[in-house]
């Protein structure tokens, strides 16, 4: 297994943490803050969150030699932020229930079962919807921050023509470099402190399971699992869905007393890990997850450390980062969700409704797109 470890896809890893704490750590520190936790406590969820997340992501990745890369969930983290009136013991025997329905919906097979009935074209569509966003934020960057943006394109087209295995290395130092010439790099405030993790004592109170819990599982198996799931059927990998489903559930219920509120499998940063960047045989991609077990843990370990020094880049250079990676993977969804006439247009409504963005009865385009491609494919004209 060493002898397939490769420098693309460590560097994979390390971008996919980047842009996954980047991006959503903000909603984390809200959510722990809603519930009224304390500085200590909010860094115990970081540190059991990364935790959990390194040793699903390495420990999965490394058993199927698949590239499982899992996350914190998002939608979970701002469900709970909007929370009223809920004190943490509470929360925390709501993050308890919810750790159980998914446990049981995975190793049950029944979101296994569900996924299987999702057409490849969908799958394919959903993952380019969701993805698309970023390159969109990337093109976008190019008005903010024109010299650091059109530098770091330089370099993709450079590395694609000349080096195409490091291309995404190469962006990744170019833009480290534009941004330490132009004194954009904020490293005063990084110091090394070690989490340590606090022990909160669940309460069941059938209130804020009703009220969190219940709703919290909803919104990662549907929100962040689904397309998860579809990353992974739509990069061509056959990874058991659940039990890997029901591996997270069990590590959220381990940790939940800590802080990790919900666990789930990555979609977004699972697609830089199965992007040909990462390698160009995808046997040997599972080491980008892998990799990216050992930052999580890294970011759990030294939580405060980590943020800060993530939160010193400036966000052009992350946005211009993942658009760039993520190219391929957007070419192949593409590809694939348009190359079946037949399937054509329930693949595009899929994809539309996903890149919108729209949010209803709390859940997230994502689980919204699957809806209208498959109500697509179920009237059309036989």
């Amino acid at each position: 297994m060493l002898k397939e470890l490769s420098l693309p896809a460590v560097v994979a890893g390390f971008i996919a943490v980047l842009v996954g704490y980047t991006s959503s750590v903000a909603i984390v520190f809200a959510a722990a803050q809603a519930l009224g936790a304390t500085p200590n406590q909010t860094a115990s969820w970081l540190w059991a969150l990364g935790l959990g997340m390194a040793v699903t992501s390495t420990g999965l990745s490394l058993w199927y030699r698949r590239p499982v890369l899992t996350a914190w969930s998002t939608p979970g983290a701002a469900l709970i932020a909007a929370s009223h009136g809920l004190a943490l013991p509470e929360a925390t025997g709501a993050f308890v229930v919810c750790a159980l329905l998914i446990a049981l919906a995975g190793y049950s097979g029944l979101f296994e079962r569900l996924m299987e009935r999702i057409p490849a074209a969908i799958a394919q569509a959903l993952l380019a919807g969701i993805l698309v966003r970023f390159a969109l934020d990337a093109a976008l960057a190019t008005a903010v921050d024109p010299p650091l943006v059109l530098a770091m394109l330089a370099a993709f087209l450079a590395g694609r023509r000349w080096w195409p295995r490091y291309a995404v290395p190469g962006v990744l130092l170019c833009g480290l470099a534009v941004a330490a010439v132009g004194g954009r790099l904020a490293l005063g405030g990084v110091t090394l402190a070690w989490t340590q993790p606090v022990w909160t004592t669940p309460v069941f109170a059938p209130a804020a399971i009703i009220s969190l819990g219940l709703p919290l599982f909803i919104v990662t198996m549907a929100s962040q699992n689904l397309p998860g799931v579809a990353a992974q059927r739509a990069a061509g990998y056959d990874t058991p869905v659940s039990p890997v489903v029901g591996t997270t559930g069990l590590v959220s219920l381990l940790l939940a007393p800590l802080g990790g509120y919900a666990i789930n499998l990555a979609a977004i940063t699972a697609a830089l890990c199965m992007s040909p960047e990462a390698h160009d045989d995808p046997r040997r991609r599972y080491w980008a997850s892998a990799s990216a077990g050992v930052f999580y843990l890294a970011t759990g370990l030294a939580g405060g450390a980590v943020v800060a020094l993530f939160s010193a880049l400036p966000r052009s250079l992350v946005v211009t980062l993942a658009g760039l990676a993520l190219l391929g993977t957007i070419a192949g969804g593409l590809h694939g969700a348009l190359k079946d006439e037949s399937r054509r247009d329930a693949a595009l409504l899929t994809f539309l409704v996903t890149l919108s963005g729209v949010s209803l009865l709390g859940i997230g385009a994502a689980f919204w797109g699957v809806v209208a491609g498959a109500a697509a494919l179920l009237l059309r004209p036989r």
